[in-house]
């Protein structure tokens, strides 16, 4: 799958072509209104399937229905949920209330989702807006968001003797090494066969050079896997992980469920995972007679200026179907899992409104003197330029594919070395910022 970065094309792309042409002109209908009441059925589509195997939607959907009598919840879960939306979003068929899949570029948001308001009257009350916001109106709002960074087993830490967390790229790659002579742990598990988790490490852009900016200045650049920015620092890191022999021995046969109960007993010292996973890791340790406390976690090991900083950013944006007919139940749903279901808290995730304080399992990021960076939104017009670029270079910067080839340069799995790869990075990024214009 990842011999050549030009195979499978990034999703983007493919989800851009999948798109195009599709809805249009549905706003002007009068059944597009917010107002009104609050009745009907919501089937809510979601990528979170284990909340609905746990019950923990079913709970939320009882204290909405008691809240409002004439609405109720349906949910639908969906593992492959980037996937399956590009193929429903040609239909009308995607629900009332979904996360705004990634393929939606900015310009084609009206197209699929019903306009929440205007962004500029919304940031008062709300943090993660920019993503969903385009030429001014808002059409998603974050269920919560996460700081990115990586987790660590501090049980596993304290036996390889590691006292202090890592400040740089070379203490981590040391700490690494010493994980893997005094224990028995995999020092970095990288997830390589369930392909996501190593879309996780882009979340890092901007934490290394403590630059708000760092996404929106890859489209001003021509090689920006150049020594000095964020993506090479990343990727660089992965190389040099993994051409030490410190990941899993055989990626070809990583399993992401069976991660966490290995990470929870011991087995893995670290994965570059955003804060949701806390919650969930911190329940495996639990189910296998660890204490939660086994779960620690820190940002990306980079110091700029003296300063550690980790970015956080808004997890899937609830948007409401353009179609949907129940747009009252619809957008009251929404308030009511941000404000007041509690699921932010539940989940250990930073809330969405700005006055709620950020979870407890944050609370080592801060002692450690991390300071939190949300990054800026692209300049006016240039909304959907980053993606546009990444599409037309085939260049998966939120998927799997070119850093899975990464991972095999570097194994030795396939040819070239990490410099070579950085030049063919370099070159596809400049043909398509020249092409993108």
């Amino acid at each position: 799958m990842a011999k050549k970065l030009i195979a499978g094309a990034a999703f983007m792309a493919v989800a851009a072509l999948a798109l195009t042409g599709c809805s249009g002109g549905a706003a002007d209908d009068a059944n597009n209104k917010i107002d009104g009441e609050v009745k009907g059925e919501v089937k809510f589509v979601t990528w979170r399937t284990d909340l609905i195997q746990d019950g923990t939607f079913d709970k939320y959907a009882e204290e909405f229905h008691a809240k409002y009598p004439d609405a109720t919840v349906t949910f639908e879960g969906i593992t492959d949920y980037e996937g399956e939306l590009r193929t429903r979003l040609s239909t009308e068929n995607y629900g009332d209330v979904l996360g705004i899949p990634n393929s939606v570029q900015p310009d084609q948001f009206a197209d699929y989702f019903e306009p929440l308001g205007q962004t500029s009257d919304l940031e008062s009350t709300y943090r993660f807006l920019a993503p969903k916001s385009y030429d001014g109106t808002q059409y998603g709002l974050a269920l919560g968001g996460n700081a990115n960074g990586l987790v660590y087993n501090t049980s596993v830490f304290k036996e390889a003797g590691i006292t202090e967390l890592p400040k740089s790229e070379d203490e981590f790659l040391a700490d690494l090494k010493q994980i893997a002579d005094k224990t028995d742990a995999t020092p970095l598990y990288t997830n390589y066969k369930d392909g996501w988790p190593l879309s996780q490490w882009t979340g890092n852009v901007g934490a290394i050079t403590g630059n708000p900016d760092a996404l929106n200045e890859m489209t001003t650049q021509d090689a920006p896997w150049t020594e000095g920015t964020d993506i090479y620092a990343i990727d660089s890191l992965i190389f040099d992980a993994t051409s030490a022999g410190l990941i899993e021995a055989d990626p070809l046969t990583t399993n992401w469920e069976q991660s966490k109960v290995d990470f929870a007993t011991g087995k893995i010292a670290t994965m570059a995972l955003g804060s949701w996973a806390i919650s969930q890791l911190q329940a495996a340790a639990t189910d296998n007679g660890e204490s939660a406390d086994t779960v620690g976690y820190m940002t990306f090991p980079a110091s700029a200026d003296g300063t550690q900083y980790a970015v956080v950013g808004g997890d899937y944006n609830l948007g409401i179907n353009i179609h949907s007919k129940v747009k009252a139940a619809a957008k009251a749903w929404i308030d009511f899992l941000l404000e007041d279901s509690g699921f932010t808290s539940d989940q250990g995730m930073v809330s969405a409104l700005l006055a709620d304080p950020l979870p407890d399992n944050l609370a080592g990021l801060t002692d450690n003197g991390v300071q939190l960076l949300e990054l800026n939104a692209a300049p006016a017009g240039e909304e959907s330029l980053l993606t546009n670029i990444a599409d037309k270079a085939q260049i998966d910067l939120y998927g799997n594919i070119y850093r899975q080839k990464l991972v095999d340069i570097a194994r030795g799995a396939a040819s070239g070395d990490k410099q070579s790869y950085f030049d063919e990075l370099n070159a596809a990024w400049a043909d398509a910022r020249a092409s993108v214009g």
